[in-house]
């Protein structure tokens, strides 16, 4: 639906050149939503043709928790997470303001994604992280795109508040979700599901970790909804880590502790925007346990055949601890790709075993039986 709502007619592109835009999916968010996104004919588009993912049947899992259960797969993104919505529409901006460089602060992910999309503008782009708490494969990936990576002896919170200073000492724009332009990219993720069912779900799961995720989601269901678009509105179901639980607590913590490195985070940038979302959908935001986590990034793995990161699995193992009504059409956003971590994957798989170089011994370690 939102193809034929959202074309934009005439905007630039990274190379600079312009023409009619024919509202193919493939061609990234910014064109593709256009007239839902805070977008002129002046804004340069810096694209690497984010969006459009997969919104993955679920079989196994809706038979086990008895609902309709879709899995929007956001590892599918350029850079492996659904950063790169918002990044797309924060460094266009950026682009358009006339900025040459940017920063974030990060638990993996948002490096990732602002490093490569600045790496597409032509900007610099630097990282400020906290020291021993990020996946190595989300920090080599900021590292191979030219980001400057600064780590900070501090958990992620501490990393943003001086990310949040930085411009008013440096000429940089900071791309955290706390830029307003971010939101409003990772809203399309809303669109592309009704574009998809046809409808809004009546549930949708998500993980918290910084919080802007599920406001962005229930900015996108409200807008299609303003518009006709859809009929209805799903209940948003947050869920965090229990030991980085704070909005679920009441108080921020100090000293976060997850194996779901991408939402470790104790005091959320978007705490009253996510309290809101879970609020006026009629959802709720809830915590699960790591070995929670874990389980349905197993369950995921195995039974569904989707390989994502820790923090992912969490959308649904808030479902499977606290279970939807039945008969429900429940989406679960899953936030990045297995790959972003795969020391937590490799420990959670069976170590290869060693046997001699013949047909009998391998055949035996195999169990195939005749």
């Amino acid at each position: 639906m939102a193809s034929s709502h959202g074309s934009a007619h005439g905007l630039a592109d990274s190379t600079g050149l312009t023409g009619p835009h024919d509202g193919r999916a493939w061609e990234g968010i910014i064109r593709r939503y256009a007239a839902f996104l805070p977008v002129s004919e002046k804004t340069p588009i810096i694209s690497l043709h984010e969006g459009n993912t997969p919104l993955l049947p679920a079989p196994r899992l809706s038979e086990r928790v008895g609902a309709d259960v879709f899995l929007k797969v956001e590892g599918a993104n350029p850079t492996g997470s659904f950063k790169d919505r918002g990044m797309t529409v924060a460094i266009s901006k950026a682009a358009e303001a006339g900025a040459r460089a940017v920063v974030c602060a990060s638990t993996g992910n948002t490096s990732a994604s602002a490093a490569a999309y600045a790496a597409r503008a032509g900007m610099s782009c630097a990282v400020v992280i906290p020291e021993g708490h990020i996946a190595l494969g989300k920090l080599a990936q900021a590292l191979v795109h030219g980001a400057r990576v600064v780590q900070v002896r501090a958990n992620f919170d501490v990393a943003l508040d001086i990310v949040r200073e930085l411009p008013s000492r440096a000429p940089i724009v900071v791309v955290n979700s706390i830029n307003p332009d971010r939101i409003e990219g990772q809203k399309t993720g809303a669109y592309e599901v009704i574009d998809a069912l046809g409808d809004a779900p009546d549930v949708h799961c998500i993980p918290v970790g910084n919080a802007g995720n599920i406001m962005a989601y229930w900015r996108g269901y409200r807008d299609y909804y303003a518009k006709n678009l859809s009929t209805r509105l799903p209940a948003m179901m947050g869920f965090q880590a229990l030991g980085a639980a704070p909005i679920v607590l009441g108080h921020p913590v100090e000293f976060p502790e997850t194996i779901a490195t991408a939402i470790r985070i104790g005091n959320p940038a978007s705490w009253e925007g996510a309290v809101e979302a879970a609020r006026d959908s009629g959802g709720q935001i809830r915590a699960v346990s790591d070995e929670e986590i874990l389980e349905a990034y197993r369950f995921l793995a195995v039974e569904e055949s989707v390989f994502c990161e820790a923090a992912s699995a969490a959308s649904v193992a808030g479902l499977m601890k606290f279970g939807v009504p039945k008969g429900s059409r429940v989406v679960c956003v899953l936030t990045g790709h297995g790959l972003k971590d795969p020391d937590l994957a490799i420990s959670q798989a069976r170590v290869p075993v060693t046997v001699d170089a013949t047909l009998d011994a391998v055949l035996a370690t195999l169990e195939l039986g005749e």
